[in-house]
C-alpha cells in the first residue's frame, strides 16, 4: 500500500506546532485536494497556504457563502438548512468527484486525493447562540483504494466569531494531517485534534469514522473515547451502531429516558420501558412520533473497579442497539443534569423511569453539597414544569412492596416530596410481574458467567438467544 511515511514522527516526543503540521502536508507530493469551507472564512485553508509550499497540495480553495450559489453546487436540503451533516457529506462527496474528473489519474499515479469541507455557523451578533458547525475529511492513503471518511460535529465555547474561526483553522489542520499520518490509530486521532486548543474553546460530541483504513473501527468506542476524555458531556448512537448529533436526535422531541447498566437487560428493565412508555404516551400533547425513547448509562454504571470494559461496553450497546434501542452515554452523575441537558434541545415532555432506591438518592441533600444552593437549585433543575418520574417499585426485606405512597425519604425532604408527589410528579408504575421484583441483575450476570441453569428465564425474550449467540458478558457453552 501506497502509505503516507510516518517519518519518523512521534506525538509523544513532541507536538508538532499547526505551522509544522500544515509544512508537512505541503512538502508531501503525493498530498493533493481541495479546501470547501462555508461559514467561517476559509480558516483551514489559510493555515496551509501562509506556511508555503500551498501549490504542491490545494488543488482549489472555495467558501461557497451565497446560498444560491450553495444551494446550486450542492443541491437544496429538504429542511433548507446549511449547517447539517447532510450538507457536509454532499460538500465531501462533490469536491472529490470533481478532482477525480480534473486531474488525471494517469498523469498523477501516486497522488492521494482529499476534500476537506466545514459548513459553519459561528456566534451571533447577540451572542445568544454560540455557533456550532460539521466539519470533515474525505481522503485516500492509496491511490487505488476508496476513500475514507472522518466527520465530526463541533460547538463553539467562545464568544467571538474571530476567536472561534482561528480555533477551528487550527482544528481543520489538526483534522487533516491526522487523517494522513495517525489514521492507524484512531483513539488518538480523537486526541490529536485537541492538540494546540483547549477543551474551553470547542466542545466535539460527535464523530464517525468510515472507509477501507477504519473497516474494523466502531463508532461507537469513538463515542465513549470522547465522553472519557472530557470533549463532551454525552454522546448518543442509535441501533444501528453510527453516532447521532444528540442536538438533531433530541430537537423538539418529547424524551423518556431509563437509566441503567443494562449489564444484562431483564425483565425489570422491560417492564420498567414498556409501563412507562404506556403512560408517557397517554400524558397530554405527547404524540408518538414526536417522542424518543433514551437508554442512559453514566460513564459511573460503565466502570468496573474504577476501569471501563470495552468489550462490556460494546456487549451492551450491541444487546441494546439489537432490540432497537437508542443509547446516550453521559457524564452525568445526578439526574438533574439530565435533564438540564435534554432541555437545552426541548420544551416538550420529559420522564424519567427509575426504580424506588435510586429516587430516595435523589432527595438526599448529601448528593448536592458541590451546589451553592443545594438540594433546592438541583430541584429547580430537575423537577421542571414537563418533567414527571415514573417510579418502579421495590421490595425490602421484609418482602414489601414499597412504591411513592410508603417509601421514606430524607427526613428534612418529606414535605416536599409530599408536594411534588402530590402535583403528579412522581407516577407509579403498577403493571409488573411480583417475581420480577426479585430479579436482580448482577445476580443474572453471574448466572451467565457460570452458564447456571434458568438465567434465560430472568430475561426478555430474544435477549438470552442473543447473549448466547454472540457469547456476551463472559458467556460460554
Amino acid at each position: 500500500m501506497n502509505e503516507v511515511s510516518l517519518n519518523g514522527d512521534s506525538h509523544i516526543e513532541a507536538i508538532p506546532t499547526i505551522k509544522q503540521k500544515a509544512l508537512k502536508i505541503n512538502l508531501n507530493k503525493n498530498i493533493y485536494g481541495t479546501f470547501a469551507e462555508i461559514g467561517a472564512g476559509q480558516e483551514t485553508a489559510r493555515q496551509f497556504f501562509r506556511v508555503g509550499g500551498a501549490s504542491g497540495t490545494i488543488a482549489k480553495a472555495m467558501s461557497a457563502y451565497d446560498k444560491s450559489f450553495s444551494d446550486d453546487i450542492y443541491g437544496i436540503e429538504d429542511d433548507k438548512r446549511y449547517v447539517t451533516q447532510n450538507r457536509l457529506t454532499k460538500m465531501l462527496k462533490h469536491e472529490t468527484s470533481l478532482i477525480e474528473k480534473r486531474i488525471k489519474r494517469k498523469d498523477q499515479p501516486n497522488k492521494m486525493f482529499f476534500c476537506f469541507a466545514n459548513t459553519v455557523a459561528t456566534v451571533d451578533f447577540a451572542k445568544k447562540f454560540n455557533g456550532h458547525g460539521w466539519v470533515g475529511i474525505r481522503f485516500q492513503v492509496d491511490p487505488k483504494q476508496k476513500y475514507n471518511e472522518i466527520i465530526i460535529h463541533v460547538r463553539f465555547k467562545e464568544n467571538t466569531a474571530t476567536l472561534q474561526q482561528e480555533t477551528l483553522g487550527v482544528l481543520g489542520t489538526n483534522l487533516i494531517y491526522s487523517a494522513f499520518y495517525h489514521y492507524n490509530k484512531p483513539k488518538k486521532i480523537i486526541k490529536y485534534l485537541y492538540d494546540h486548543i483547549s477543551k474551553d474553546q470547542i466542545e466535539i460530541d460527535t464523530v464517525n469514522f468510515s472507509g477501507p483504513v477504519f473497516k474494523d473501527v466502531d463508532n461507537r468506542i469513538l463515542s465513549l473515547e470522547l465522553v472519557k476524555n472530557g470533549m463532551t458531556d454525552a454522546v448518543m448512537f442509535g441501533p444501528d451502531g453510527n453516532n447521532l448529533l444528540p442536538a438533531a436526535a433530541l430537537y423538539k422531541k418529547n424524551i423518556l429516558a431509563l437509566r441503567g447498566r443494562f449489564r444484562p437487560v431483564t425483565k425489570v428493565n422491560e417492564e420498567m420501558y414498556l409501563n412507562s412508555l404506556e403512560i408517557f404516551l397517554n400524558e397530554r400533547h405527547v404524540d408518538k412520533k414526536d417522542t424518543i425513547v433514551i437508554f442512559e448509562i453514566t460513564m459511573i454504571d460503565l466502570a468496573n473497579d474504577g476501569e471501563i470494559d470495552e468489550k462490556d461496553f460494546m456487549d451492551r450497546a450491541k444487546l441494546l442497539g439489537s432490540l432497537g434501542e437508542t443509547v446516550l452515554i453521559t457524564n452525568f452523575k445526578e439526574y438533574y443534569r439530565l435533564v438540564e441537558y435534554f432541555s437545552q434541545y426541548t420544551k416538550k415532555k420529559i420522564g424519567l423511569t427509575m426504580g424506588v432506591n435510586n429516587l430516595i438518592r435523589v432527595f438526599d441533600p448529601k448528593y448536592y453539597t458541590h451546589l451553592s444552593g443545594g438540594i433546592m437549585e438541583a430541584f429547580g433543575k430537575l423537577f421542571f414544569k414537563n418533567m414527571k418520574i415514573y417510579l418502579y417499585p421495590v421490595l425490602n426485606e421484609e418482602d414489601e412492596i414499597i412504591n411513592s405512597e410508603n417509601l421514606k425519604v430524607h427526613p428534612r425532604m418529606k414535605e416536599l416530596y409530599k408536594f411534588l408527589k402530590f402535583n403528579g410528579k412522581v407516577v407509579d408504575l403498577n403493571k409488573y410481574n411480583l417475581k420480577s421484583l426479585k430479579i436482580y441483575s448482577h445476580e443474572v450476570l453471574e448466572k451467565i458467567k457460570e452458564n447456571s441453569s434458568g438465567w434465560e428465564s430472568l430475561l426478555p425474550g430474544a435477549i438470552a438467544s442473543k447473549i448466547k449467540k454472540f457469547n456476551f458478558f463472559g458467556y460460554k457453552k
